[in-house]
């Protein structure tokens, strides 16, 4: 959700484990394959979409509910995508953003995403700093509060936070304060192009946390930054605050989501999500929830 001040590279070692899962008879699963024709339906269970202002992205800019919409996915009859659609001309009272946010009730497992990034605008100049992303997070109740936690996966096309551009940044939080800024997190970062459609995972097992991307193991994190307190699962698509180019006109950024899934306290690899997604659309079944209630309602903002 913000900018990343750890560099930290970590060992990659094979995880273990892989398959288990807790003692309850039924998997605690979330699976959403986005299948809407409107905001209700997707509200209906249990997606906040974010409207009004605050962090992160520019100071000033709005998060609305008309960025998100529902479309048909190209040449595949039958199935659909939620798209988020950020724009701006420049200035903060014109710039939009997007955010979506589900309730807070993760922890350790698997979760997994399909989504489209975007290297360009799909109108008007390019060169924003927009971020692109997938993650979870706790509320933001307090500066350096020893229960947050957080997790992300974000694609920034035209760089940010210092670092060059076409970079994605997987970052793992212990805690944060945002005025003054004072991030602990540690960090791993790829770069190339990422335009198109893409598989994200991670998992949360063992006192490890581990991303992949395609099925390629990028990163992994653990000791103080292993997550300690629910999240809740979140997409968004946001400005850096300083990063728009200033030329006349209006730009729009999309990002894509085919389809979201977690299951709690089981650990998964890549092939094995891929196997109980298709296995879940197989059986027509366009959304399932049977993760225990949430600790709280989400405020879906950071």
């Amino acid at each position: 959700m913000g900018s990343c001040t750890s560099t930290a590279r970590n060992t990659i070692t094979s995880p273990v484990g892989i398959g288990s899962t807790s003692t309850s008879e039924a998997p605690q699963i979330l699976f959403d394959d986005f299948s809407y024709s409107t905001l209700d339906e997707m509200t209906a269970n249990g997606w906040i979409v974010r409207k009004g202002s605050g962090w992160p992205g520019v100071l000033g800019a709005t998060f609305r509910p008309e960025n998100v919409s529902f479309v048909d996915y190209p040449n595949q009859s039958g199935n659909r995508l939620l798209r988020m659609t950020s724009s701006t001309d420049g200035t903060s009272e014109n710039t939009y953003q997007t955010q979506i946010c589900h309730q807070r009730k993760y922890l350790e497992g698997t979760y997994a995403a399909r989504v489209r990034f975007s290297d360009e605008p799909v109108s008007g100049v390019d060169g924003d700093q927009v971020v692109e992303t997938f993650y979870t997070i706790t509320p933001y109740e307090k500066p350096l509060d020893p229960n947050y936690s957080e997790m992300d996966n974000e694609y920034l096309p035209n760089g940010g936070w210092g670092g060059p551009q076409l970079t994605l940044y997987v970052t793992t939080w212990e805690t944060v304060q945002i005025e003054p800024w004072n991030a602990d997190n540690t960090s791993n970062s790829i770069q190339r192009n990422l335009a198109g459609w893409h598989t994200l995972v991670t998992q949360v097992m063992g006192g490890t946390v581990r991303y992949f991307i395609d099925g390629r193991l990028i990163a992994q994190h653990g000791g103080n930054y292993y997550p300690d307190s629910h999240m809740s699962i979140n997409f968004n698509l946001w400005f850096i605050d300083g990063g728009l180019v200033q030329a006349e006109g209006v730009r729009e950024y999309q990002e894509d989501i085919d389809w979201v899934f977690h299951e709690a306290d089981t650990l998964l690899m890549p092939d094995q999500v891929n196997a109980k997604v298709n296995e879940l659309r197989n059986a027509s079944l366009k959304f399932q929830d049977t993760m225990l209630s949430g600790i709280q309602e989400s405020p879906c903002d950071l």
